[in-house]
C-alpha cells in the first residue's frame, strides 16, 4: 500500500515551485489563484525571494502548502493514495490532497493559521529545541518536572529525536537537564516561537472559529492525523483533531507506525525537501521511501 506524506515548516527553499509553475498550465493557474486569494504575489517570494522572506511564518506556511498541494493535484493518476499524512502544517496539505478540503478553503485556513501563530509568537517570547538520543519517556519526565515555566514535548519525529517547545527560560532549563540526563544534543532551534505548546492557545481560538466555519468532506482515503495518530475519515473528527493540533504535540513516529501496521509499504513525500523520508527510514528501515518536488522524477 502506498502512503503520500506532506512536509511542514522548515522544508522551504528559494525557488520552490518555480519549475512546477513553468511546466504545468494547471499548476500556473493554481499558483495565480493563490496570489489572488492571499492578496499578494507569494509566487514572487517563493521563486525569487530571499531566505529571510521565506522564513516569515506568514510566508513559509502557505508557500509549503502550495508547493505540496499543487504538486499532488498535477500528478493526475499517479496520485493514488491508500492513505495520507502530513507533519504539522503538512496535515492541511494532506487534507486538501485527499479532497477533505477544497484548495481555496485549505489555503485560507493555512494563511489564517500562519498569521495567528505569528501573532501568538509576538505576544510572548518563546522557542523550541531539538533533543537527540534520549528515550521519549525521559524527555517527558524532565519537561513535566519544570513547573515554573512552560515546556512540553512538541514533535515526536522519530525514535531518539524529539523537539520540545516552551518559554525561553523553560527551554534553557530543560536543555541543561536533558544534557545532564545523557542527551547527545539539546539544541535551541531558530524558530519564531513555541509551536505545538500551550503558548499557542491565542492562535488556537482564532483558528477554531475559522475551521468550524469551513466545510469539510469525507476524504478519498484515510488521513492519519498528528493528534490521534490513527486513520481518520469522519469530517467532524478531522476538524476536532485539526483544532487540537495547534497546542498538542505532533506524534509523527506513532502516526507512521500506525500507517505501517495498517499496510503501508511505500511512502512518497510530496513538496519541498526530504526531511520526512529521513524520519520514516529511522522509524522503519524496511519501508520504501521516495520524494517528488517536480512533475517529472529528478
Amino acid at each position: 500500500m502506498k502512503a503520500f506524506v506532506f512536509p511542514g515548516q522548515g522544508a522551504q527553499f528559494v525557488g520552490m515551485g518555480k519549475d512546477l509553475y513553468e511546466a504545468s498550465p494547471v499548476a500556473k493557474e493554481m499558483f495565480e489563484k493563490a496570489n489572488e486569494i492571499l492578496g499578494f504575489r507569494i509566487t514572487d517570494l517563493m521563486f525569487n525571494g530571499t531566505d529571510e522572506d521565506l522564513r516569515q511564518t506568514k510566508v513559509t506556511q502557505p508557500a509549503i502548502f502550495l508547493h505540496s498541494v499543487i504538486l499532488a493535484k498535477t500528478l493526475g493518476a499517479e496520485f493514488a493514495p491508500d492513505m495520507v499524512a502530513g507533519h504539522s502544517l503538512g496535515e492541511f496539505s494532506a487534507l486538501v490532497a485527499a479532497e477533505a478540503l477544497s484548495f481555496e478553503d485549505g489555503l485560507r485556513l493555512v494563511y489564517k493559521r500562519a498569521l495567528a501563530m505569528q501573532q501568538a509568537c509576538e505576544m510572548e517570547p518563546s522557542t523550541m529545541a531539538a533533543v537527540l538520543a534520549l528515550p521519549d519517556e525521559k524527555v517527558e519526565e524532565i519537561c513535566a518536572s519544570i513547573t515554573d515555566e512552560v515546556v512540553v514535548p512538541a514533535n515526536y519525529n522519530c525514535p531518539g529525536q524529539i523537539v520540545i517547545s516552551g518559554s525561553i527560560e523553560g527551554i534553557e532549563k530543560a536543555c541543561d537537564l536533558l544534557l545532564t540526563a545523557g542527551a547527545k544534543r539539546a539544541l535551541k532551534l531558530s524558530v519564531g516561537g513555541a509551536f505545538h505548546s500551550p503558548l499557542m492557545e491565542p492562535a488556537k481560538a482564532e483558528l477554531e472559529k475559522a475551521i468550524n466555519e469551513t466545510t469539510f468532506a469525507k476524504p478519498i482515503c484515510p488521513v492519519y492525523q498528528n493528534v490521534s495518530t490513527i486513520a481518520e475519515t469522519e469530517p467532524e473528527t478531522i476538524k476536532k483533531n485539526l483544532i487540537a493540533q495547534l497546542t498538542a504535540p505532533v506524534k509523527w513516529t506513532q502516526s507512521v507506525e500506525h500507517m505501517i501496521a495498517d499496510g503501508a509499504t511505500e511512502f512518497v513525500e510530496l513538496g519541498p525537501g526530504n526531511v520526512l523520508q529521513g524520519l520514516i527510514k529511522k522509524i522503519n528501515r524496511q519501508v520504501v521511501t521516495s520524494g517528488r518536488q517536480l512533475l517529472t522524477v529528478e
